[in-house]
């Protein structure tokens, strides 16, 4: 039976939706970070694995496309559920206390428009090319794409490296608060599952951003050193 567009359009409906496309997103996010730390074991680890990935061709784009409109659809959702919880009050806070929430609960439209914004730099830098074109034309010893030396010298350029970091940490902050807000939407909010969710979040929000900031910073500190050089 095929779900009406009124049910998804629904608050239950768009709860959902940013639920099931958060859930991808962050799979793709630990898994591509695992995919990173190759870094540390080499150039030859990392442009392996480049170079499979880069092999399933148009598989590929799908699975980036997927993600874009994912990452869309997340978006998407939460500005919506921003709106009607806006539209909900019929005269705005007076003066506004939170209590309960968090930063990251009251910023998560923010965060999720950063983090759309960073995702499509991303792609430009590390795939399409377009923002450093030179550093697509350097090869390894076996012909393959250095990879490797295109995310060090990437990461050189400390504007490069710290906007990646600060785009980590907003990262940290929507995965710390969303993961339990997506179990919760899914119908699992008892007390213990609650808290139970919201500590996997935080956990899984510092194993993400640590392993990604590592990255950068190893680069901009000099502790990675590039396979070519770009004269």
């Amino acid at each position: 039976m095929l779900i009406s567009k009124r049910a998804l359009t629904s608050t239950v409906g768009i709860k959902y939706l940013v639920a099931v496309s958060g859930a991808i997103l962050v799979t793709f996010v630990f898994f591509h970070m695992l995919g990173n730390l190759q870094i540390y074991l080499g150039p030859d680890a990392l442009n392996t694995y480049a170079a499979l990935i880069k092999s399933t061709g148009g598989l590929l784009w799908a699975a980036r496309l997927g993600l874009l409109l994912a990452l869309a659809v997340h978006v998407w959702g939460i500005a919506s559920l921003s709106l009607r919880n806006r539209a909900a009050r019929a005269r705005p806070y007076r003066v506004k206390r939170p209590l309960l929430s968090t930063f990251a609960s009251r910023h998560m439209l923010f965060t999720g428009v950063v983090l759309l914004a960073f995702a499509t730099y991303h792609l430009m830098h590390f795939t399409v090319g377009v923002t450093h074109p030179e550093h697509f034309t350097l090869y390894d010893s076996q012909g393959r794409h250095d990879v490797y030396s295109m995310v060090v010298l990437g990461f050189r350029e400390p504007a490069v490296a710290l906007s990646y970091v600060a785009a980590m940490v907003l990262l940290g902050l929507h995965l710390g608060h969303g993961v339990g807000s997506a179990f919760r939407s899914a119908g699992l909010s008892g007390p213990r599952l609650r808290s139970t969710f919201e500590g996997l979040g935080r956990l899984l929000a510092v194993l993400v951003v640590a392993g990604n900031i590592s990255i950068p910073m190893a680069c901009l500190l000099g502790l990675l050193q590039p396979y070519n050089e770009v004269f």
